[in-house]
This record gives C-alpha cells, structure tokens and sequence, in this order.
C-alpha cells in the first residue's frame, strides 16, 4: 500500500502530514485487531514501513506512538516495535503517566490556573498565549502542533503566577504532548482544540477569571469525552 496511491489523478500535491499519519495509523491498527498481525509478533522496521506506505519515517514513527498509546504495540530499544495486544487498552499509556492520571488531575490543576492568569497574566504573557493560538490555528505539522498546544498550556500555568502549578503542568509536558498527538489521530480533535484554546485565551485577555476557568474546565471535559470514545469504542 503506496498512500500516493491515493491522490486523485491531476492532482500532484502530497497529502497533508496529518493524513498520511492518520492513514498508517488506521492500517496498522486494522491489521492488529483483525489478526493478520498476531499478537507477539514484530512489526517490519520503520524504514520498511516507510517504503510500504510511501511516507516518511517521521509519518510512521507518529502512527507507531499512537499504537503503543492504545496499549496494541511496545517498542524495545534497539529490537523494534512488538503487537502484544489486539485491542485497545482500557486506558491509555503515556510514558510516565496515564491518561486517566491526567483526566483526573488536570481540573484541579488546569482550571484554577486559568482563572489566575487571566488575573494575574501579564502583558508579555498574554502576548506570549496570543502567538501561540496563533500558531496553532496555521499549523499542518502534527508534531508541530502538539509541541504548541503543551507549550500554550505550560504559558498558562506560568502566567497563573503559582510556582506550584507551574511546575505541574511543566512535569506533565510530555504526556500531554503524547495524548494531544494520540487524540488527533484518532478522534480528530485538532480543529476542536483550536477553537477551545481560542475561547480560554480571549478569557484570559478580558481578565475575566470566572470565564477562564469556565473555558478550561470545558476544554478538559471534552478531551476526557474524546479519550473516552477511543477507550470504549
């Protein structure tokens, strides 16, 4: 399977990243939970894979983390990536912590936090949160845009003037980045996020911290309702 294969004739422009991503991912997962890749076996290597799919190894790289975030493969260091399930975990693995630690923690954390920085955030700061939505409203990169979206939420934190929240969500940077990258893969949630982190910014900027809060608390409501349509599916 080239995905080039699926342009449409006359139409010479490679298909957007973020597709190409989604479609190695819903191939290899398809092949998982069907069985014509049994559990214990290898997955063939990312160069392998790269000439099969007719994308780059960056493209595959992206699809395999979303597998082993779905608990379907396990990467060794060195050895290669192993299916050892064939079908979805009941909740998702990323690196250090889970996603039901984060859906629990992130309200108690994420919420107040909002509803400080839109009183306390100041002038570099908001302009620091208004570059970044920005940004990510323009961003094709998957990679990209994760990299974006955890750092938008680490700028709130920052801007709340808590050192202890800061350093919360700072810890959890990585995580966040491997399930917003999962969510988009598979419950299309970019386009969504956009427009939430564009609702909690412009409470922010009217230095209103009942709506901050009220816009955060709904952004994590619907990255839990995503998580648990993948989970339950």
């Amino acid at each position: 399977m080239n995905l080039s294969d699926s342009r449409t004739a006359g139409q010479p422009a490679p298909l957007a990243r973020l597709s190409a991503a989604e479609a190695v991912f819903n191939a290899i997962r398809q092949d998982i939970e069907s069985g014509a890749v049994p559990v214990g076996s290898k997955l063939s290597s990312e160069s392998t894979l790269s000439q099969q799919y007719g994308v780059s190894r960056s493209v595959i790289r992206e699809a395999l983390r979303s597998c082993t975030a779905l608990g379907l493969t396990v990467t060794k260091t060195g050895k290669g990536t192993f299916v050892v399930a064939d079908k979805v975990a009941n909740d998702l693995s990323l690196g250090q912590y889970s996603a039901r630690d984060l859906t629990e923690a992130r309200p108690h954390i994420e919420v107040p936090a909002a509803g400080l920085a839109a009183e306390r955030r100041s002038d570099g700061e908001l302009e620091t949160l208004r570059h970044l939505v920005a940004a990510m409203r323009t961003e094709t990169d998957p990679e990209s845009w994760v990299a974006l979206d955890s750092s938008f939420h680490a700028a709130i934190a920052r801007a709340s003037g808590n050192r202890v929240f800061a350093s919360v969500v700072a810890d959890i940077r990585g995580a966040l980045a491997h399930q917003s990258e999962t969510l988009n893969m598979v419950a299309d949630r970019q386009h969504a996020s956009d427009i939430e982190h564009q609702d909690i910014l412009a409470a922010i900027e009217a230095g209103s911290a009942e709506d901050a809060r009220a816009a955060m608390a709904h952004h994590l409501q619907a990255v839990g309702l995503a998580l648990d349509s993948i989970l339950n599916t």
